[in-house]
């Protein structure tokens, strides 16, 4: 990819990967100019996503970018907070996030997904006015979904490592595919 390709795809709109009913539905921060040259999700090399799903176990095998038309079979989807390419996050303004919340609100409420996956506790904050929120279950529902905020898996997220973001992205898995309490969450006193 040339660098001139690459700025090209400034300002592209990405197709979401998603169909109604999903277990989970990862929603990202924006696409990535490679994301937007390749039109796959978390297309850049240094991005962990792939990786980190696959080690977490969401799907049996790493998956490639160019594959991600096979989650939808897994119970999985993507879409993303701002719809718009940029060559990083810090592009965005608070504006563009919290408009991008009212649009992914109503994104949920039409697809139904039983978790909607943030990854990016930032963006989450900034999206959705929640300025204390941690990553994990969050209180909030979307609709009849559940809200877990992940760690960015940017390779410039340097808090967390593939291995200690898989462990959190395992506990979504454990909360999204089994019946009962979420994992690590304080059962609710009544």
């Amino acid at each position: 990819m040339t660098p001139e390709e690459l700025l090209a795809a400034r300002d592209r709109i990405v197709p979401d990967v998603a169909v109604g009913g999903l277990r989970v539905l990862f929603c990202g921060i924006n696409p990535s100019l490679m994301t937007a040259a390749t039109g796959f999700h978390f297309a850049h090399p240094g991005n962990r996503f792939w990786p980190v799903l696959h080690l977490s176990g969401f799907t049996p095998r790493r998956l490639k970018p160019s594959e991600q038309y096979e989650l939808p079979a897994h119970g999985l989807g993507i879409t993303n907070l701002v719809a718009r390419a940029t060559a990083r996050a810090d592009e965005l303004s608070a504006a563009e996030f919290r408009a991008g919340a009212e649009l992914l609100t109503d994104k949920v409420a039409h697809l139904a997904p039983q978790w909607l996956a943030v990854v990016g506790v930032t963006a989450y904050r900034t999206a959705f006015g929640e300025r204390r929120a941690q990553i994990g279950p969050q209180e909030r529902r979307i609709g009849d979904a559940r809200v877990w905020a992940l760690p960015n898996p940017s390779g410039l997220n340097a808090h967390w490592t593939v291995r200690t973001m898989a462990d959190e992205y395992a506990r979504l898995r454990a909360a999204a595919f089994h019946d009962g309490p979420v994992p690590g969450e304080k059962p609710a006193s009544g």
